[in-house]
């Protein structure tokens, strides 16, 4: 077909069919191309869109699987390991107090102190403080005694079944003898807040 600029002269659109045969080429091309080019913009675009979208998940579930097949993996190690953190958090559970066992508390500083040979002027309770999973039991404690016998009575403190911290230590020297001090300090005890939800 031989490609003549006369032939694109003169062309009437509302009579295609007696177009020569290169403008109905050239028409027909551009058609074409028009045709490809929205169908891209209608269809295809779309379609890559939900593509990226879902290569993007893809390479999330292949972490979530991963993370998972780990798990799965691991399963008896990780049950063997709840269950010796159930165990260890039950023992520090048995180790504080109760509200039965409070009272006794007491019993048991005092008989400490007077055992290892000290005189107690204060030992009382200071208000309880509410934390977010136990509660503080505050003991204002003064004793008078050598320093050994502080020494002694500390150990014996720190030996008792149930959880007991001592804080805010201070000694002075009484008046009344040189080997005679005064013993001011705060110990804590701790109630678990579950239990006193069970109690109720």
């Amino acid at each position: 077909m031989k490609f003549d600029k006369s032939q694109f002269e003169s062309l009437d659109l509302e009579n295609i069919g007696q177009w020569p045969a290169a403008p109905k080429l050239v028409l027909t091309i551009f058609l074409a191309v028009m045709v490809i080019f929205l169908g891209y913009i209608g269809l295809v675009s779309d379609k890559i869109d939900q593509l990226k979208r879902v290569k993007a998940e893809e390479v999330t579930l292949k972490q979530s699987y991963q993370t998972k097949y780990h798990v799965a993996a691991n399963l008896e190690l990780f049950r063997a390991q709840m269950l010796k953190a159930e165990d260890i958090f039950a023992t520090q559970l048995r180790s504080l107090p109760n509200s039965y066992e409070i009272p006794g508390l007491l019993d048991d500083i005092t008989f400490i102190g007077t055992t290892s040979g000290l005189e107690f002027v204060k030992l009382e309770w200071q208000p309880e403080i509410s934390k977010e999973i136990y509660i503080e039991l505050p003991i204002d404690i003064e004793v008078n005694g050598s320093y050994h016998s502080f020494g002694n009575f500390v150990s014996k403190i720190a030996g008792l079944p149930r959880i007991v911290t001592l804080h805010n230590f201070k000694i002075d020297i009484l008046q009344t003898g040189v080997d005679t001090l005064n013993l001011k300090l705060e110990a804590k005890t701790y109630r678990y807040q579950e239990q006193e939800a069970k109690t109720q």
